[in-house]
């Protein structure tokens, strides 16, 4: 049996981060996925992921959000790669909007932290935005939040960056290998998979959507898998328009449907479409029983007619790429992070809810200094597992 300091089971959006911040604080550490990451079977995937520093879902993500970016910023200058472009972001909203994100009053609570933080942003009424921005089909009584700090980080070249220096930090890296059972006697936590077993001090799962079944089922039940899908429409006329920084990223609370819908600037000319997506949350799926690489034409069809043709006109209706990809909700959005409820020297750690991977980087260092039995420097008590109750 193979004996580590510490063994993190998924290397996705934490679990990459995790391992990196392990191995380089010297531990012998561990790290093993079902998949070869970065791959796009899981959440950590489709090219880019937003990224703000005000954060309407609650105060306690903000210094995550920040300290994220600088950890960011050192990778990329370790490693040569880009990760985190700043372009500016857009959040629409209204007194009549239909739809929120995430979590009640996602646009105040928003523009109150960025008050409170000290966060750069300005609040542009219809015309402005019109102004500034005539790609946004708005209506008379819709206002933004734009804030200048915002953008997108590169998510599958993050994974990579943080397990390439994982590696050369003296990490284990093992792919291809699933993990089916996790136990515990005495003070060693025991993980079983179908190549092997392994033991350490500290376990830290970050299973994404397999998660809840390492749960007991009194705890599995408050976590919700759904499937999600990524449209990237084609650009009519002129494609710079939909560039950086002409067009930032942007989050817009609909006053006509019951949808929030997001988007990116075109990151590959006019032949890479620009991004857009929403978030629906019926319906649970398997994981191992999803079809991941079929989106239907239908599924296209109802995005760009109901969601993308009457907000972003100068999007035209052919679809230049589509992929889905899977969240993992708890009931009240947040993050649950914790120790196991039945392996106290397992933690639970799932960064989910459709808004983690911009928290991703800072998260992985805490979970590196909980595991390593120092006092994290951000507070993980707001996320904390127990509050979901057993």
């Amino acid at each position: 049996m193979d004996s580590f300091d510490a063994i993190v089971v998924g290397l996705g959006a934490a679990g990459a981060a995790t391992l990196y911040q392990l191995a380089r604080r010297g531990a012998r550490v561990l790290g093993i996925d079902r998949f070869d990451p970065p791959h796009d079977l899981g959440s950590s995937h489709g090219d880019t992921r937003i990224t703000r520093l005000a954060i309407g879902e609650g105060d306690a993500y903000v210094p995550l959000a920040m300290r994220s970016h600088e950890i960011w910023r050192e990778l990329e200058a370790r490693t040569g790669r880009r990760l985190l472009a700043v372009t500016g972001g857009l959040w629409i909203s209204g007194p009549s909007r239909q739809a929120e994100t995430h979590v009640a009053h996602f646009f105040d609570n928003t523009l109150a932290a960025a008050r409170r933080f000290g966060i750069a942003h300005e609040i542009l009424d219809a015309a402005a935005i019109r102004s500034r921005f005539p790609q946004f089909a708005v209506a008379d009584n819709e206002v933004g939040y734009y804030e200048p700090q915002a953008g997108f980080v590169r998510p599958e070249a993050c994974i990579a960056a943080q397990l390439e220096l994982a590696r050369s930090h003296g990490a284990t890296i093992r792919t291809l290998e699933t993990v089916g059972e996790i136990s515990q006697q005495g003070g060693v936590a025991r993980v079983l998979t179908d190549r092997g077993k392994h033991e350490a001090s500290r376990v830290i799962l970050c299973a994404g959507a397999w998660l809840p079944r390492f749960l007991p089922a009194s705890h599995a039940r408050h976590f919700t898998v759904t499937r999600q899908v990524l449209h990237w429409f084609e650009t009519r006329g002129d494609a710079g328009r939909f560039e950086a920084p002409a067009f930032p990223v942007f989050i817009w609370e609909l006053r006509s449907r019951r949808n929030v819908i997001y988007g990116f600037p075109a990151i590959d000319g006019a032949a890479g479409g620009l991004k857009v997506a929403t978030e629906r949350y019926e319906g649970r799926v398997d994981p191992d029983a999803l079809e991941r690489k079929t989106v239907s034409a239908a599924e296209t069809r109802a995005m760009y007619e109901d969601l993308v043709a009457p907000h972003l006109p100068g999007l035209g209706p052919r679809c230049v790429k589509a992929v889905s990809c899977l969240y993992t909700a708890t009931p009240d959005f947040h993050f649950a992070i914790g120790p196991h409820p039945a392996l106290p020297n397992v933690i639970v750690a799932s960064p989910c809810s459709g808004h983690g991977f911009k928290h991703s980087a800072a998260l992985g260092e805490a979970l590196a200094e909980l595991a390593s039995g120092a006092r994290p420097r951000a507070d993980l008590a707001p996320f904390a597992l127990a509050r979901l109750g057993g």
